[in-house]
């Protein structure tokens, strides 16, 4: 099956590249840049076709499609800047993605969302999520929709955040009371089911929560990460007005001063307060996932170098 891929080039969509051509498939990408280091590394590594466009932009996406049997949609952001806004990148990407498919007379397509995602939901961007959900759910496409939890795993921005933070800091910061429950997922468990999916009729029209089968408050995580990496830090709990107070100055300073997203907004505080669970049961086996630990899992990748 030759698959198109959206978002190849950041942390998920290299490993679904990877599991992608493990399972014999060919793969085209869609790059704002074909000529950035990440994009050629991926061309030559996974022996990819690279398709020059931007998803904000429907007629740079045309022609792209051409020859392909499905469609593997992961473009997300968890922060914004320019141009780059949840509503941009999330719903109006999808509607685009989704139009260029139907023309093409595309008939698979998988959809990246998030767990949590709702009508009603607090945070921006799981608003965003939503509208896009929408749109694959309308299509008229034989889709199947994955909402992962935290994922985890070798250049995450999550747990490594964490790791390097404690090895140059004798605190950790803690935004709120850390009560907070989540279900991290391993990413090879999140770019395997994708795959699988291609070749499952009876993912066609389903939704998925993609989560571990392990529940954890933020605090149990910063205490894993310290365990695992063998350190000692304090916890500092920050009041959430403070913890607002430095996201609204982040994401002044950062896309004026250096043209970046912030490291930090207002919206991943509302999302770092909410329970973040669901049910791995489906998926799991469905697509034949084995359970690994998330002890397990991130050992494997935290005590490999020095981070």
């Amino acid at each position: 099956m030759k698959v198109f891929v959206t978002g190849a080039t950041g942390f998920v969509g290299q490993e679904m590249l990877h599991r992608l051509h493990d399972a014999g498939h060919s793969t085209r990408i869609l790059a704002r840049d074909a000529k950035s280091r990440r994009v050629r590394e991926a061309a030559t590594r996974w022996h990819t076709e690279v398709h020059q466009g931007n998803i904000l932009d429907a007629a740079s996406m045309e022609g792209g499609l051409n020859g392909v049997d499905a469609v593997v949609h992961l473009v997300g952001i968890i922060s914004e800047v320019g141009q780059n806004t949840f509503e941009n990148v999330h719903t109006r990407g999808t509607e685009n993605i989704v139009a260029v498919a139907r023309a093409a007379g595309m008939k698979r397509f998988i959809h990246m969302s998030a767990l949590g995602t709702r009508p009603n939901a607090a945070s921006r961007y799981h608003k965003s999520k939503w509208a896009a959900e929408e749109i694959v759910r309308q299509s008229g496409l034989a889709w199947t929709i994955f909402r992962p939890s935290i994922i985890y795993g070798p250049g995450d921005g999550f747990v490594n955040l964490f790791a390097r933070m404690s090895r140059f800091s004798p605190v950790l910061p803690v935004m709120g009371s850390g009560q907070s429950k989540f279900q991290p997922v391993r990413v090879e468990d999140v770019a395997t089911c994708f795959v699988r999916a291609l070749g499952e009729p009876n993912s066609i029209g389903q939704i998925y929560d993609l989560c571990g089968t392990e529940v954890f408050t933020l605090e149990q995580i910063l205490d894993l990460v310290l365990e695992v990496t063998a350190r000692r830090r304090i916890k500092l709990h920050l009041p959430l007005w403070l913890a607002r107070c430095q996201a609204a100055f982040l994401e002044f300073v950062f896309p004026r001063l250096l043209g970046q997203a912030p490291p930090l907004n207002r919206d991943q505080l509302i999302m770092l307060q909410e329970d973040n669970v669901g049910d791995p049961k489906p998926a799991r086996e469905l697509f034949g996932l084995k359970p690994v630990s998330f002890r397990e899992g991130i050992v494997r990748y935290l005590t490999s170098g020095e981070r």
